[in-house]
């Protein structure tokens, strides 16, 4: 099944907000329901409003039309804020290539230095994850109990031309 599957990779838009916010919500771990993203103060509202106003980086992938991954960085601060995907489409490569779009567009916009928050648990996926590709632990464990990690970057725009 899985190699007759027809990926498609698209940056995110404004009206991806609501899919993204289900999606969230029917992860393996660290499921968060729309109910807890409200409470903490994310809605499809503010949500699409970042992306409309450029500071919420994304792209997202789907499989016959339906969303089945998604991974946003903040523009401002060079933080990979979410990076979900559906159970059934792990272990693809998804979330990797999502997460490498991401990376490269906080890198053109200036970020050589990348964080994002983790799980401190070994057993989670998203542990092994990100150290396997070069994030590194900081030593700062955020108000939620995660490990901060980092990547520094080589920034690929270089030179005196504005980007």
């Amino acid at each position: 099944m899985h190699s007759a599957m027809h990926l498609q990779y698209s940056t995110a838009k404004p009206e991806d907000a609501a899919e993204c916010i289900s999606l969230r919500a029917r992860t393996r771990q660290n499921a968060i329901s729309e109910t807890q993203l409200r409470s903490i103060g994310i809605t499809e509202e503010n949500w699409a409003q970042a992306v409309r106003a450029g500071d919420a980086l994304g792209h997202v992938c789907r499989c016959e039309g339906q969303l089945v991954g998604y991974c946003f960085g903040s523009r401002l601060s060079g933080e990979v804020t979410v990076l979900a995907l559906l159970p059934e489409f792990e272990n693809l490569g998804i979330g990797k290539e999502l997460l490498s779009k991401v990376m490269r567009e906080l890198v053109a916009h200036g970020h050589a230095r990348l964080f994002l928050a983790c799980s401190a648990n070994p057993q989670s996926r998203s542990h092994g994850f990100y150290r396997h590709l070069g994030w590194r632990f900081t030593g700062t464990i955020d108000a939620h109990g995660d490990e901060v990690l980092e990547l520094q970057c080589l920034l690929h725009v270089q030179g005196g031309g504005a980007a």
